[in-house]
């Protein structure tokens, strides 16, 4: 970690790239995820042909998936985004239809009975009981994510990996240490900061 201490600016700024990378493919993902989850847990046939696609492309080897944007996106940002994007989503939207169709059936009546459409019920009733849930899937997309973004250093779009690159490159330890532990850390703050809001919201 000598590196850190001696260049903090610069590693704060790759630190600084990673964050934004991670929480800008999450924001994007889960605007995706939701009213797909919501589809997958109220259209069974379809649901699972949309989880099997999800599925195929979540299999896919990151780099590959990299290489295959690069000719459509070039390299950067961009492509590192589309690529983040679509390996979050077998995660969140499987979350978000497991969540939904958890809900007990008789509270679903219930909400019904009560004169609620089903658009009401839907987000009155359904998504909050589902929320632990979707959180969960939230978390374990993060983390994902969080890795995933140190790859993307491969096609220049910055970030922790770029520190882990060059030191792997250029035999280099202390960026490779530094940029590994940094990554290291930046997930389990993350699942240990998203895992004690799902305890939050299960309870309470």
């Amino acid at each position: 970690m000598t590196y850190l201490f001696a260049h903090p600016f610069a590693v704060l700024q790759r630190l600084g790239e990673h964050v934004e990378l991670t929480v800008l493919a999450l924001v994007a993902a889960s605007a995706i995820a939701l009213p797909l989850g919501i589809f997958v847990a109220k259209n069974e046939r379809a649901g699972r042909l949309v989880l099997g696609v999800l599925n195929t492309v979540y299999t896919l080897p990151s780099l590959a998936v990299f290489a295959l944007l690069i000719p459509v996106l070039g390299i950067g940002t961009l492509t590192a985004l589309v690529a983040l994007v679509a390996y979050a989503q077998m995660i969140l939207v499987r979350n978000v239809a497991a969540g939904l169709r958890g809900v007990p059936r008789a509270t679903v009546d219930a909400a019904r009975g009560l004169g609620m459409t089903p658009a009401q019920s839907l987000w009155r009733v359904e998504l909050p009981q589902a929320l632990p849930v979707i959180i969960g899937g939230i978390r374990i997309a993060t983390v994902t994510l969080i890795a995933l973004a140190s790859l993307a250093a491969w096609i220049n779009a910055g970030g922790l990996g770029v520190l882990i690159l060059y030191g792997l490159q250029h035999d280099d330890p202390g960026r490779a240490v530094t940029g590994s532990v940094l990554a290291a850390a930046l997930a389990i703050g993350a699942d240990t900061a998203l895992r004690r809001l799902e305890r939050r919201v299960r309870t309470g």
